[in-house]
């Protein structure tokens, strides 16, 4: 076996102290554990609501929203996920549960965590779209994927905020992101999120568009069109002024564009609908 890098070394020892101090809510890898389990159903997501009062009502609150048009207000977790289906409360209880890492504003210019937090719902929110209109049969998985694809970000600023406000000064410099995280880290935050995300058993298509989401021309595996949607919906977040990191510094993904047969037409009517889709969806930014 060859001798590890000085980047492996340095992502293995960041990855430690994130282990040692897990930042992810206990209750949202509980879910994602549900929703690895092929066995699990309804009833385990409920039970596992269930020991988050707040986390409950706070799904409850979203589902009463105008997003869902309840024509009667659901009362209970068993009413929801009757209603929804298993994936997209789920996917509620995740985005409320991993909100709680963005709670405490920390400002760079031009970075904000609330702004990182708007660019990871809305990236999930139009990956959902973009797999609906493929059309994709795993559109709610597309949302996670968006979700949770730069988890690797908020790892950088909170657990190596003097690098990462290194980083941030370096901006302006206009080359990739990931570019100057591994000048500045040893690694990036798509190696870093797939490591925490490998670490945490996050589901596989998940893990696949945390790795991949800036690069996936090389991938081979079964999960390549929800990278191509992730990549599509970070394009066009970022392009939309919905940036990670507050610079669009996202180069344009053709080979996802063309893995998923989009035309120059389809991006426009995309962009252009993610208005609707965020305003419909804007108790989600709020969870």
């Amino acid at each position: 076996m060859a001798p590890a890098t000085a980047a492996e070394n340095a992502l293995d020892t960041f990855v430690g102290r994130v282990q040692d101090i897990s930042t992810i809510p206990a209750i949202a890898l509980k879910v994602l554990d549900v929703a690895n389990d092929p066995n699990s159903g309804a009833a385990d997501l409920k039970d596992v609501l269930e020991t988050d009062a707040a986390l409950s009502a706070r799904v409850l609150r979203c589902v009463n929203s105008s997003a869902y048009a309840v024509r009667t207000k659901i009362t209970n977790l068993q009413q929801a996920i009757a209603y929804l289906g298993l994936k997209q409360i789920r996917n509620l209880a995740l985005t409320a549960s991993v909100s709680e890492m963005f709670r405490t504003e920390v400002g760079i210019d031009p970075y904000r965590r609330t702004g990182l937090w708007r660019h990871l719902v809305a990236v999930g929110i139009c990956a959902r779209l973009i797999a609906k209109r493929r059309p994709l049969a795993n559109f709610e998985d597309a949302f996670l994927a968006g979700l949770l694809h730069d988890i690797g970000i908020i790892l950088l600023d909170q657990y190596s905020h003097r690098h990462f406000r290194e980083l941030i000064g370096r901006l302006d410099q206009g080359r990739p992101l990931c570019e100057l995280e591994r000048n500045v880290f040893g690694f990036d935050h798509c190696q870093l999120g797939e490591e925490i995300a490998r670490r945490w058993s996050f589901p596989e298509n998940v893990r696949a568009a945390i790795a991949h989401h800036h690069n996936g021309v090389m991938y081979r595996g079964e999960e390549v069109d929800i990278i191509r949607c992730v990549a599509v919906a970070n394009l066009i977040c970022s392009l939309r002024g919905i940036s990670s990191v507050g610079r669009n510094l996202v180069q344009i993904p053709l080979w996802a564009i063309q893995g998923l047969e989009l035309t120059k037409t389809d991006i426009v009517v995309l962009a252009q609908d993610m208005d609707s889709e965020i305003q419909d969806n804007r108790a989600l930014f709020e969870l």
